[in-house]
This record gives C-alpha cells, structure tokens and sequence, in this order.
C-alpha cells in the first residue's frame, strides 16, 4: 500500500485503506438521504463543519491497518490509544526474541518540569557514559535471557528480563478519527521524541492518499 519508513531500527508501514474522505462525507449526509460520487467544495466544508462542531462519528468510517515495528518503550505509549483501534502483537510466550534493541540517537537530559520529559542533549562525556551504561545494560539482559532459556525456562517466563528498548512488532487498525486523535497527541511539541518520530512516519504514509492531505491539515 505503502513504502515501508524506517526510524531507528524500526519501521512503519501502511497495509491496507478502507474508504476515503468521500466516506466521510457520505456517512454524514445519509441523514438527508443524500450522497456524492466525488468530493466538492461543498463537501470540503461539510468536512470542516463537522470537525469544528465535533460531529466525529462520519471519521469512523475511514479506517487504516499498519505494521509497526518500534521499542516496547513507544508500544506502550502508542497502546493507550484504544478507541477505535484494534492491536495485536508479536508473542514473547510463543517466540523467542533475537538480541535487537532499539539505540538512542542522543542522550537528553532530564527537564525539571513534570510537564516535560527532556531538556537538552547530554554533553560529550556524559553521552557516552550514559551509552557505555546503557549498551552494559542492554547486552547483560539479553545474557540473563539466554541464560534462563538455556536451563528450561518457558519462554513466557524468560521474556520478563528483557529491557523496555526490545524491538517488537504488532499491526494497529484504526479509523480516521482515532489517527488525528493519535497524531494530534503524538505529534505535540510535549510528547516523547522517539513517538513523535513514529507519529511523523504515521502522517507521512497516508499523506500521498487521494484528500488525506488537505483533510489532516484542515483537523490537526
């Protein structure tokens, strides 16, 4: 559907597209007992309309599937988007996980807002202590794991010792309301940059599509 965008050792790629801006706007005007076969600049506006005056449920009826391969870190934050989404993910239980974790492009410093993760990067010599600790880290969990499977331990067991930067993969289903919701989010000046760099690959696979373009920029 799409060409595969790599970030950081993972990727995002758009799988499937079920409807188009038309549906929204043919969702919203069944009421009347109308339809389009193409969109207008009535319809444009219809669009604009309903997301103003948050009239969502037409957006529902667009939907998209993607493949993601991101760190477990980003997973979790990209999970607690649940409506109108579904997830399934690669089985630690059932797979056993190649020694691939996600590496940091940069090491930030802590901000001394709550509201705010991160300040600015490290300096020099503490960006390399922090990445001599953190590849320390990284090598002796995939050791323990190793380790634990070697002497009979179930994989679903093994699997806890494995760090938050382990690589995963899963297929997210959403539908055009739930993707602004996400990119809306995701695509904030205050959220983590490793997700921000997920939501732009997000936005960029489903710019090219037929409307997408000018729809995102008139809801985001």
């Amino acid at each position: 559907m799409s060409d595969q965008i790599a970030i950081d050792g993972g990727s995002v790629k758009l799988l499937a597209v079920m409807g188009s801006p038309l549906s929204v706007v043919n969702s919203a005007r069944v009421s009347m007992g109308r339809m389009s076969d193409e969109l207008s600049e009535d319809d444009w506006r219809l669009i604009g309309y309903l997301w103003k005056h948050k009239h969502t449920s037409p957006f529902r009826h667009m939907t998209f599937q993607f493949h993601i391969k991101a760190p477990v870190f980003v997973l979790r934050q990209w999970m607690k988007h649940q409506v109108g989404c579904a997830w399934n993910e690669i089985s630690g239980r059932y797979v056993q996980f190649d020694h691939e974790a996600w590496e940091p492009s940069e090491w930030r410093q802590g901000s001394a807002s709550v509201k705010q993760g991160s300040a600015g990067p490290l300096e020099d010599d503490a960006a390399l202590s922090a990445q001599l600790i953190y590849q320390r880290a990284i090598e002796q969990a995939f050791k323990s794991y190793e380790e634990l499977l070697s002497i009979g331990v179930a994989k679903e067991q093994a699997r806890t010792v494995l760090p938050l930067s382990l690589m995963s993969e899963c297929y997210w289903s959403c539908s055009l309301h739930a993707l602004i919701h996400f990119l809306s989010l995701r695509l904030d000046g205050h959220a983590q940059a490793e997700i921000r760099s997920y939501a732009s690959a997000v936005r960029d696979s489903v710019w090219g599509i037929e409307g997408m373009s000018r729809l995102l920029a008139m809801t985001l």
